[in-house]
């Protein structure tokens, strides 16, 4: 997996929808790293598997923020 990402500063709190948003955009970044990867490895080729693995996590992170978003009152 990727590196994690420092916290973010003490004057900004992070809430779980922009810890949502922090996560897929690193979840992108790792998936266009591999798939730069993949198409050196494999001039010619497709990286589908890498990108079907990329977007599942990119989906289930969006379904998770929505359902903590959603969900939000009722952690409380």
């Amino acid at each position: 997996m990727t590196d994690q990402a420092p916290p973010p500063p003490h004057d900004e709190e992070e809430n779980e929808v922009l810890r949502a948003a922090r996560e897929r955009r690193q979840q992108r970044e790792a998936a266009e790293a591999t798939e730069a990867a993949d198409k050196e490895a494999a001039k010619g080729k497709r990286g589908w598997k890498t990108a079907a693995a990329a977007g599942l996590g990119i989906g289930s992170a969006a379904v998770i923020a929505a359902l903590l978003y959603v969900n939000r009152d009722k952690l409380k």
